[in-house]
């Protein structure tokens, strides 16, 4: 059981609540916040001062003053109105998060909604019933209006779930389960629900947690092409990036010494060569560079998922309530976009080493495509075309979202974040950047099978091993799709044997 406070959520309860299933609690200080926040509400409403989203319309309508008694309406309207999703159906870790997410921020105390709503949130979340929401529709300022419309539906007993993977009417499931919808919802609580920024932080945060496995697991490859390919072990003395200074080039470095250890396949410089290709030499340098990316974007995304993205915001010290612009999602825009771009390098770079270890005209070690009878067959020359394609296609994705923004509202709302874009590109950049590792992994331990297998060290020895397990030598050609996707599932399984490295690398965190 995890205790939400509105200010203690960290990455590792949110994968806790979001994968694991684990259930949640509210704090009692929370509830104080929660039922004080009403309360001034309450106040607004009964002494009729003029309070957006209160008593008024949104967006362009915000002029527009709502009779006392159609203020319930008001905000059941907004529900309806604003679900107008579209695309494909966000998978339901995803929307766990947002619904966690947005719990999280109604605890804080500044939103006016009442505790049963919150409440009733939780039933949902607990029970592991998950809303239906559509990936498309959201500019991401107002907040993620339209997707967070179709996960406060339900609470209501309208718009569809998952109730054990499988998707309903939300009465079919609640009636399964033994569930009450709300009576309705009152002043602001269907602007309290929807603005703010928890679908592209949902989405943004679990690329994230899954782009720290990316990163290790280019390691892992990395390490492999080098002890295939006889690398240079000196381009990772501690000394070279401790003069440089930058913290994820030191981590890299450190963890690839670390992986290395003990290997017989590994060189000194002069051994056989002056200096290694920048794709295995600069490992440090480029995949620490996404390190430290991530480490920004972390820090991001945890002050997001404990942040007040409400409009307005309720101020229980003067009973006031002041509409501002803390829905918009450009704090976690740019972060996401700067996510595709650090996941797309390690692809990049993957990728340059999958062709050195295919390319006999790269290395001297290995015949052309790592195949014994080449010409009649093609060994593995098309895993490198299937790596460069989702590469170049990673390249088009890595295209920020966040410089783009179109006028809405009437031109009421005429800048825009386009938040959960950058973070739907960065999780479709990730899915491309886990298959070009397999197919690295894949490609590499097919060369050291032709030499350097029994050189390897224990760790990578160990993966070597792992990998046999679920995909054989290839002698001649076979459908190779099946291999490749037997390995991106070890990857994202978190199948390997990586424990040592993930000590390494989560203790730093």
């Amino acid at each position: 059981m995890i205790t939400l406070k509105g200010s203690n959520l960290t990455l590792k309860n949110f994968i806790q609540v979001v994968r694991q299933k684990e259930a949640v609690t509210i704090d009692e200080q929370a509830v104080d916040r929660i039922e004080t926040s009403r309360d001034v509400v309450n106040d607004i409403v009964k002494d009729k001062r003029v309070v957006y989203g209160i008593n008024t319309g949104f967006g362009k309508l915000s002029d527009v003053s709502i009779n006392s008694e159609k203020l319930d309406q008001l905000q059941l309207n907004l529900l309806r109105s604003h679900a107008c999703g579209t695309g494909n159906i966000f998978d339901e870790e995803i929307v766990r998060g947002m619904l966690l997410l947005r719990i999280n921020a109604l605890l804080k105390g500044y939103s006016g909604i009442r505790l049963e709503t919150i409440e009733k949130m939780i039933e949902l979340l607990n029970h592991d019933i998950i809303p239906v929401v559509y990936e498309q529709g959201s500019l991401g300022a107002s907040g993620d209006l339209v997707p967070l419309a179709h996960m406060a539906l339900p609470l209501i007993g309208e718009g569809e779930v998952f109730l054990n993977h499988k998707r309903m009417k939300t009465l079919d499931a609640f009636k399964q389960s033994n569930i009450k919808p709300l009576d309705g919802i009152h002043a602001k609580e269907g602007l309290a629900l929807i603005n703010g920024t928890q679908a592209m932080t949902s989405v943004g945060a679990l690329a994230l947690y899954d782009s720290y496995y990316l990163y290790l697991y280019s390691i892992i490859s990395g390490g492999l092409t080098l002890e295939a390919t006889n690398g240079i072990i000196d381009a990772f003395d501690s000394r070279i990036h401790t003069a440089r200074g930058q913290k994820g080039q030191m981590r890299t470095a450190e963890m690839m010494r670390k992986l290395l250890m003990d290997s017989k396949n590994i060189t000194k410089q002069g051994d056989l060569r002056v200096q290694d290709a920048y794709s295995i030499r600069c490992i440090p340098q480029v995949h620490g560079a996404s390190l430290d990316t991530f480490d920004y974007i972390l820090d991001k995304v945890e002050i997001e998922m404990n942040a007040v993205t409400d409009n307005p915001i309720v101020f229980t010290e003067d009973n006031s309530a002041i509409s501002a612009g803390n829905f918009h999602g450009q704090p976690v825009a740019l972060p996401f976009d700067f996510l595709s771009i650090a996941i797309s390098e390690l692809a990049n770079i993957s990728e340059r080493r999958l062709e050195r270890l295919v390319n006999d005209q790269l290395n001297d070690r290995f015949p052309a495509f790592l195949v014994k009878e080449k010409g009649l067959n093609s060994g593995f020359m098309i895993v490198q075309y299937a790596a460069a394609s989702l590469v170049s296609e990673n390249k088009i994705l890595a295209h920020p979202a966040s410089v783009d923004s179109i006028p809405s509202s009437a031109n009421q709302e005429d800048h825009v974040s386009m938040g959960t874009i950058a973070a739907r590109k960065a999780r479709q950049v990730l899915k491309h950047s886990i298959n070009v590792v397999a197919m690295e992994i894949f490609t590499a331990c097919q060369a050291l099978d032709f030499e350097g297998k029994e050189k390897l060290s224990p760790q990578l020895k160990a993966v070597y091993n792992k990998v046999r397990e679920v995909v054989p030598f290839i002698e001649e050609d076979e459908i190779m799709q099946p291999h490749m996707d037997a390995i991106t599932n070890l990857l994202t399984t978190h199948a390997l044997p990586t424990e040592e490295l993930e000590a390494l690398l989560w203790k730093k965190l």
